[in-house]
């Protein structure tokens, strides 16, 4: 059965303002020190399991010349514009029917498009292993991360028996929403929970039953869309069907709802790439503890994040702090506070500096 791949690439990313903004979001910033992109990333490493032919990628149309710009080499009729943001579901759902349209039936990959991954051999390897799973009936099968640290800012998958003719495979009893952090710990000591990845493999007409009984409506305005790839009135059927959608993510809808769900636990060196932090996990700190990248000058200063452009920033005596220099906007936050950055971006919106978003 033929292997596809769906690259969700619509996300705002506003955790990396002032960098990620509206018309430039996080997934098309390279925050890695080899001057490659999120999307960029994730296309290569998933390039040794699937032919560029058959990765498929989903974005805002606001997205599309930065999807054109940063990956050249997908085919244009693969880069799938969503109208307006409505979910995961809606947008797992177009790109099911496209990819039905082509095959009719295949294995499909679902990766979201800023995850970093450290050992790419062992993705694909786990990668490999579900689609094995996904093969068999109408099974769906979510990679989950075994967790190294009480997180509170994922959700979790409780998972039971080991699956019957397959190392490694579980079978999910139930999904459960980010937590507290005493819910965490426990998730933690307990052994029986993995961090959700989001990284998802199953059969096109899996996924599709699966729509078709339980998000019937999202269902019947897929339809139209599916009659219309390829013909002059498609962008307009698009427009329509998506904006009678209702904005619902594939786990709510589906994954803690539906039968024969199947996890792999993941062990690949995964990042969500989800805050400024990020940069200490994924690039070399030096002497000092600091992540610099830029026109900077340290002197005694610390465990600090520095990311400038062409004017030169100067840092004397801190410690513990994010800087992030702009052409128009400067960011300083305390490291603890990082999750504060998105109350900046709502400040903004409702002030209506848009020219900062």
């Amino acid at each position: 059965m033929k292997i596809t791949v769906l690259i969700m690439a619509g996300g705002k990313g506003e955790r990396f303002w002032p960098k990620s903004r509206k018309n430039f979001p996080k997934q098309f910033l390279n925050l890695t020190s080899d001057n490659k992109t999120m999307i960029q990333h994730t296309v290569e490493r998933i390039s040794e399991l699937v032919e560029e032919e058959n990765i498929f990628i989903v974005t805002n149309k606001e997205y599309k010349d930065l999807v054109y710009e940063q990956l050249p080499n997908i085919p244009m009729q693969n880069i799938l514009l969503e109208p307006m943001a409505k979910n995961t579901a809606p947008c797992i759902g177009l790109a099911a029917m496209h990819i039905k349209k082509k095959y009719e039936d295949a294995i499909m990959i679902v990766l979201p498009a800023d995850h970093l991954i450290k050992y790419t051999e062992l993705f694909i390897d786990t990668l490999k292993e579900g689609i094995k799973v996904a093969e068999e009936d109408s099974n769906l099968v979510t990679i989950g991360i075994m967790p190294s640290y009480p997180e509170t800012g994922y959700g979790y998958i409780n998972f039971g028996s080991r699956k019957e003719n397959h190392t490694g495979v579980y079978n999910v009893k139930y999904f459960v929403e980010k937590p507290n952090i005493e819910k965490a710990k426990e998730y933690l000591s307990s052994g029986k929970y993995l961090w959700n990845s989001g990284i998802f493999i199953w059969k096109v007409g899996s996924i599709l039953e699966n729509f078709k009984n339980l998000l019937p409506q999202i269902y019947e305005d897929l339809i139209p869309i599916y009659e219309s790839i390829g013909q002059p009135n498609e962008d307009e059927i698009v427009y329509y069907q998506f904006n009678k959608m209702k904005a619902v993510s594939i786990d709510y809808a589906i994954m803690e709802q539906a039968e024969n769900i199947f996890t792999i636990p993941g062990n690949f060196g995964w990042d969500d790439v989800g805050s400024w932090l990020t940069l200490e996990r994924i690039n070399t700190t030096n002497e000092s503890g600091n992540v610099v990248k830029g026109n900077v000058i340290t002197i005694d200063t610390f465990d600090s994040i520095i990311q400038a452009e062409d004017k030169l920033i100067a840092l004397v005596g801190i410690e513990d702090l994010i800087v992030v220099d702009t052409e128009d906007a400067l960011l300083i936050v305390d490291k603890n506070k990082t999750q504060d950055i998105k109350k900046v971006v709502e400040n903004l919106k409702i002030c209506n500096r848009n020219q900062y978003l």
